[in-house]
């Protein structure tokens, strides 16, 4: 069972101490702020691609990198990063090859049901179905998307106007990175 392998493998690393090379503050030292995809391949090849170590940035990541909405909970991780934990940039990447491409929140939907979710009661909860297929929609182009995010945040009512946001896409084969916004040329617009 993973669980139980999980368990006995922190187990022996606690006592160990394997934690030491890790051990850092809550502050980011590069003062960075990533959203970025919960994709596996990102674990290792982000922070390498981009030079990081344990504490260098505040990393936040969810489906596709994507923020739709000014209360979304990920943004609310920006700000607390920004405002609480002395981020001073913010950075969207998202990456080649994600599975929220063209993800339609329909089809999804349809998937959970057929696994055995609750389809009905979310619909009632989210009140529309339009709404509760929004939700789970993806994105047709990963440029726009991650340009999309980057403009949600930078115009964020609560972020301070002197915060870059960037936005750029990953190869989560090769690690390479395209910058589609610069935020120190694109200031909050």
């Amino acid at each position: 069972m993973l669980l139980d392998d999980i368990l006995a493998h922190n187990q022996k690393f606690v006592e160990d101490k394997a934690y030491t090379p890790y051990e850092t503050d809550k502050f980011p030292s590069k003062k960075a702020v990533i959203l970025t995809c919960m994709d596996a391949r990102l674990l290792e090849l982000l922070p390498k691609a981009v030079n990081l170590k344990n504490g260098d940035a505040k990393i936040i990541q969810n489906a596709g990198a994507m923020l739709v909405d000014t209360s979304d909970s990920a943004m609310k991780s920006i700000l607390v990063a920004v405002h609480a934990l002395k981020g001073e940039e913010v950075f969207v990447i998202g990456h080649k090859d994600c599975g929220m491409h063209h993800l339609h929140g329909a089809d999804l939907l349809e998937q959970i049901g057929n696994q055995g979710g609750d389809v009905e009661t979310y619909m009632r909860q989210a009140e529309s179905e339009d709404v509760a297929n929004m939700w789970f929609n993806g994105f047709n182009s990963v440029e726009e998307s991650v340009e999309s995010s980057a403009s949600l945040i930078a115009n964020h009512p609560l972020l301070p106007r002197d915060v870059p946001v960037h936005a750029l896409v990953i190869d989560p084969a090769t690690g390479e990175l395209t910058t589609i916004r610069n935020g120190y040329e694109k200031t909050n617009n």
